[in-house]
């Protein structure tokens, strides 16, 4: 469901929509709402899947869902949260240890590194313009190549802009999201 834009519904979806709901649907058994938020410039969404489709294979999974979990948080967008929470419970973290994640990923029992991966995730999405060569070197120090950073800048970059749109359009959540935990889920949504 988009609240605040008028989008295509399934039974309008024609040319190229038609296709990226079907291809939604093949791979989720429902089209997403941040798919349906496209709905209108479809040749956008299309543009979005081929720019993170180039740059998420080159990152390990866990950096890139730390990385784009802290910068969604950092943009308090609760679709972004919820989907990237959900797969770092599902794949990494138990319900215990997201809570502490949410809560303050500082004190959350992380190694370092990561801790200094989702810090540098927020410095890029809010003040790109004050990293400097302390903020790389760190990471080199962590045994971060320049490679896997500017794959981390290129995520949270890309992630802007995503979390913008969705936040823009009024997307909400889909229902899928509520099987993730309740206490997780509302601490999601909480920090809004």
């Amino acid at each position: 469901m988009i609240a605040l834009i008028k989008t295509i519904s399934e039974d309008q979806a024609q040319g190229l929509v038609n296709d990226q709901y079907n291809a939604n649907k093949s791979k989720t058994g429902y089209v997403a709402n941040y798919v349906k938020a496209f709905s209108l410039r479809p040749e956008v969404y299309d543009a979005w899947e081929k720019l993170i489709g180039t740059i998420r294979p080159t990152m390990r999974l866990r950096l890139y869902e730390l990385a784009t979990f802290s910068s969604a948080m950092a943009l308090h967008c609760n679709y972004c949260m919820l989907a990237h929470g959900t797969m770092l419970r599902k794949n990494f973290f138990s319900l215990d240890q997201m809570v502490a994640i949410v809560t303050d990923f500082r004190t959350a029992g992380l190694p370092p590194e990561e801790v200094a991966i989702m810090s540098f995730a927020q410095k890029v999405t809010m003040e790109s313009h004050e990293i400097n060569e302390n903020d790389i070197e760190e990471l080199h120090g962590y045994g971060f190549s320049d490679q896997e950073i500017l794959d981390v800048i290129l995520a949270c970059a890309a992630r802007n802009f995503f979390a913008k749109v969705l936040s823009a359009t009024g997307a909400k959540p889909d229902d899928v999201y509520l099987e993730l935990e309740q206490e997780l889920r509302q601490l999601l949504i909480a920090r809004l």
